[in-house]
């Protein structure tokens, strides 16, 4: 049965009327095209789509890929080989976590040793060569790079008293461009205090060397409240350079039976071995920070290691130039701390070791 439709037939779903055809055929040709276009459409826009998304992941590689310059100032001179311990601690630890010197990344080191005009004269030039991030060895140092850089991170290395000193107002959330890593708490000078008592109980007269800022002033407080405890004599021995760490130290071998503490600060950094040689030479038994100066022939030393917080330091580097910010970075105190004891130092001054202390110490140098 054929069923009839104004303007045409339609036979099994074919449609006989020509004009219906002729639009029927135009329907189906702009719907072809629609579906030609239309997946042209969705293949450019997919493939815009892909750039999109891609640049930003070039871009990141581009960063990543670019060699990245990091200025380090060292409070030490050049050929001081503590100072070049740590450098070297500080640049293995940074190839071990992916950077290569001359690759993709370049180290500036810069030795200014307790010389503020020259820490300021090498500031200016690293910051010149638009570093990605500063260094800075010690509060002296640090004081001075905070106050030049601004913008770029700022990451510390071996500062005693962090918030005190003005670096950071936070230690677990230090804000703004700056965090580091501190190498004592204040109340370590009364730790060094009774260390030196145990070690050479005869001595009566403790003589603190130390430079006059604001971290200092911390150990000198406690070391006072230790002394007022033993009832001995503690003496503030303020010391800016090598001559007048000659005469102080002079001034008290002319008392009886005193004995040193050496505060870590920039000018006892520098003046490191010109203090041991005049405390054995004026046989006055000293207790150092650090276990390099025991090393280089001073009696006892109770501190950290030093050379892994350079090996911490390098850490830090090289998270914020991977993306963090310093100021979600945590400063850092060290936690264990190590006992060092030069065995030939203390029999040359007639100082029996005793043999609770021998089995305390980390290392005993003969």
């Amino acid at each position: 049965m054929v069923a009839h439709h104004q303007g045409g037939e339609h036979q099994g779903g074919i449609v006989t009327d020509p004009r219906s055809a002729e639009r029927y055929t135009a329907v189906t040709s702009q719907r072809e095209f629609d579906t030609e276009e239309g997946m042209r459409r969705r293949d450019l826009l997919r493939g815009l789509g892909t750039v999109a998304i891609a640049l930003p992941t070039v871009a990141r590689a581009q960063q990543a890929d670019r060699l990245r310059r990091v200025g380090v100032v060292m409070a030490y001179t050049e050929k001081d080989p503590n100072g070049q311990l740590q450098v070297a601690g500080f640049r293995q630890q940074l190839q071990k976590l992916g950077w290569t010197e001359g690759r993709n990344i370049q180290i500036d080191f810069r030795y200014a040793a307790d010389n503020p005009t020259r820490i300021r004269e090498l500031a200016t030039e690293l910051l010149g060569m638009g570093p990605d991030l500063m260094v800075a060895n010690s509060n002296v140092v640090t004081t001075i790079l905070q106050s030049e850089v601004r913008t770029i991170p700022l990451v510390f290395i071996s500062v005693s008293d962090p918030i005190g000193s003005g670096f950071v107002k936070d230690l677990a959330r230090p804000g703004g461009n700056v965090t580091g890593f501190a190498n004592f708490q204040p109340t370590m000078g009364g730790k060094w205090f009774e260390k030196l008592h145990e070690v050479a109980p005869h001595v009566q007269n403790v003589g603190l060397v130390m430079h006059p800022e604001p971290p200092n002033f911390g150990y000198l407080g406690s070391a006072e409240t230790a002394a007022a405890s033993t009832k001995l004599n503690l003496v503030r021995l303020d010391v800016h350079n090598g001559a007048e760490i000659e005469r102080v130290l002079a001034t008290m071998a002319s008392q009886p039976d005193s004995g040193l503490i050496v505060a870590p600060n920039v000018v006892t950094f520098a003046n490191g071995a010109l203090i041991v040689a005049l405390a054995a030479r004026h046989r006055l038994p000293a207790i150092y920070p650090f276990a390099f100066f025991t090393r280089e022939g001073g009696l006892l030393s109770y501190g950290f290691d030093a050379v892994d917080q350079f090996r911490q330091g390098a850490i830090y580097v090289n998270k914020i130039l991977r993306g963090a910010t310093p100021s979600d970075l945590p400063v850092q105190h060290p936690t264990t701390f190590e006992l060092a004891i030069n065995l030939r130092t203390a029999q040359t001054l007639g100082i029996a070791i005793s043999r609770e202390l021998l089995l305390l110490a980390d290392e005993l140098i003969e």
